[in-house]
């Protein structure tokens, strides 16, 4: 089998230009110092790439072992870059701008140290493994996988540590064979927080698939001159100047606007379409920062400023909102419009014009990248309606859990009420996190590899780059985040030292709740510990 190179990793090299520019100078000129060997190493690196999937074939002892090559030969690439511009890895649609802005803001030295600068708090990530060194895990693929008992040696005591709180669990698996190495309370099903995106995404990709594009679309209404602007569920799209790789609602109105002038129309109603979804559009936890209100209509995620990720106050109306801002680009295109209200367009509206999102792949990664619940939820939905469930919080739950079904996992206790993890209503097990990895890892599987390079990379990208300061996990170690008031969780992968590419999930509860930053390091600590692990 030959591993095909990336489309996300094809599309790169633009951004990872953009990202280096947008740093400081003093990241510039170390970055140039160490360009040398990592150039001839990525020239080295890009062609062989897929021979050197077939190069380990002889070496391997079961075809599942693939899963191996493709793990570390993503995680490799994804290090490679991280070290040139140190400002997280490739940007495949330029969605992720939250992780250019943070390290173009923390004023990094570059190079391999990735020195902090004089002045600012905390300590720097330890120094980054290069890409030869983790690329080189293709040549263990005969290497024995830690044991069970050697496992519970260096791992037991962690998750003994009080600071977790009474409930605890953990499973680490062997992502070429799927074989479970190592468990405790493995099969408990415990409060996820927002590792239940990898769950949300395992299900959208294997429902959808990652090439679908989320249409948001105008039409008119025959002999009415009503247009509508019609919601399909796009949470990234946007009515900023740059579109940043997102369905733009400004292109929309051009070509709105052009359609309409084609007609000899200059004054319309203009109305909103958000039937696409169904039941209450608020979340159980109410209005939260966190969330804005989930209606198939919202530009900007209908955020009150500037951010792009992260908790920001919302409109109490996304889709009003949306339809405020479109008449206000059509008057300025020279079409006059009434103020906009909700309706439904009919069968036999005409399309005017359309945009569509990034694929759903591209969403999947910036969804677990920066742990974002309004694509969270939006995929839920989209996985409800290819699954012919409401598009609801209660279908996209439903339509999550018959998806994981088919694919045969492990859903013994574990219970979907949202797609991002939000509600301390879902139930997942450390089994079930490190066997829906395993599946984004297989072979056969290749739709779903977008969970596995949408995790975060310890130490610099996303939910984990404020994390793992000084550890030995920093650029190893690849997971999801989850934090809700007394629930931690963490799970991904990591190459340990011996070249075995592992899963794990680690789940932490506690009532009251123990200290957050004590809960997360021990978290964090349990995957350094396998990152260093030589446990054969």
């Amino acid at each position: 089998m030959v591993v095909p190179e990336l489309r996300a990793w094809r599309a790169a090299r633009p951004h990872v230009v953009r990202i280096a520019r947008s740093v400081k100078p003093r990241l510039v000129r170390a970055a140039e110092a160490v360009r040398p060997p990592l150039t001839k190493a990525a020239q080295t690196l890009k062609p062989p790439l897929a021979r050197a999937t077939e190069a380990v074939k002889p070496l391997v002892r079961r075809p599942s072992t693939v899963q191996f090559t493709t793990g570390a030969a993503t995680l490799g690439l994804v290090v490679a870059v991280t070290v040139v511009t140190a400002a997280g890895p490739w940007d495949s649609t330029g969605q992720r701008t939250a992780e250019r802005d943070w390290a173009a803001s923390r004023e990094r030295a570059g190079g391999a140290d990735h020195g902090l600068v004089s002045g600012t708090s905390g300590k720097a990530p330890a120094p980054a493994p290069s890409a030869v060194s983790v690329l080189a895990g293709l040549g263990r693929s005969t290497g024995s996988p830690p044991t069970e008992k050697a496992l519970a040696d260096v791992l037991g005591p962690l998750l003994d540590d009080p600071s977790l709180g009474a409930g605890r669990a953990g499973a680490v698996v062997d992502m070429a064979t799927g074989e479970r190495l190592y468990g405790k309370g493995a099969d408990d099903a415990l409060t996820p927080a927002s590792t239940t995106k990898i769950a949300t995404a395992v299900a959208a990709l294997g429902a959808v698939g990652g090439d679908h594009r989320i249409p948001t679309r105008t039409v008119l209404e025959p002999g009415t001159e009503e247009v509508i602007l019609v919601g399909g569920g796009d949470p990234t799209l946007t009515a900023r100047k740059d579109a940043n790789g997102n369905a733009s609602l400004r292109s929309l109105a051009d070509d709105t606007a052009r359609a309409l002038k084609s007609r000899k129309t200059a004054e319309v109603t203009l109305s909103y379409d958000t039937s696409l979804y169904a039941g209450s559009a608020v979340h159980p936890i109410g209005p939260n920062t966190n969330l804005a209100p989930v209606t198939a209509l919202m530009a900007d995620e209908a955020r009150l400023d500037d951010s792009s990720s992260g908790p920001a106050d919302r409109g109490a109306d996304p889709a009003a909102d949306a339809a405020k801002k479109f008449a206000e680009l059509l008057k300025d295109r020279g079409i006059e419009t009434t103020a906009p209200g909700p309706s439904k367009a009919t069968d036999r509206a005409e399309p005017l014009a359309k945009v569509q999102s990034p694929p759903l792949s591209a969403l999947v990664e910036r969804m677990l990248t920066s742990s974002d619940n309004d694509i969270a939820e939006a995929l839920a939905r989209q996985t409800a309606l290819a699954s012919g469930e409401p598009a609801s919080f209660a279908g996209g739950a439903a339509a999550t859990g018959e998806e994981l079904k088919k694919l045969g996992l492990p859903l013994k206790g574990a219970r979907f009420a949202d797609g991002s993890g939000l509600d301390r209503a879902d139930k997942l097990t450390a089994n079930l996190l490190t066997a829906l990895l395993a599946e984004a890892a297989a072979p056969d599987r290749p739709e779903l590899r977008p969970v596995l390079t949408g995790l975060p990379v310890a130490g610099f990208t996303g939910t984990l780059s404020k994390r793992y300061a000084g550890r030995p996990g920093t650029g190893l170690v690849r997971a999801k985040t989850g934090t809700l008031t007394g629930v931690h969780t963490l799970a991904g992968t990591v190459v340990d030292k011996d070249g075995r590419l592992l899963a794990f999930a680690f789940l932490a509860s506690s009532n009251p709740p123990a200290n957050p930053t004590t809960t997360q390091q021990t978290l964090d600590q349990l995957a350094s510990t396998l990152a260093t692990c030589g446990c054969d």
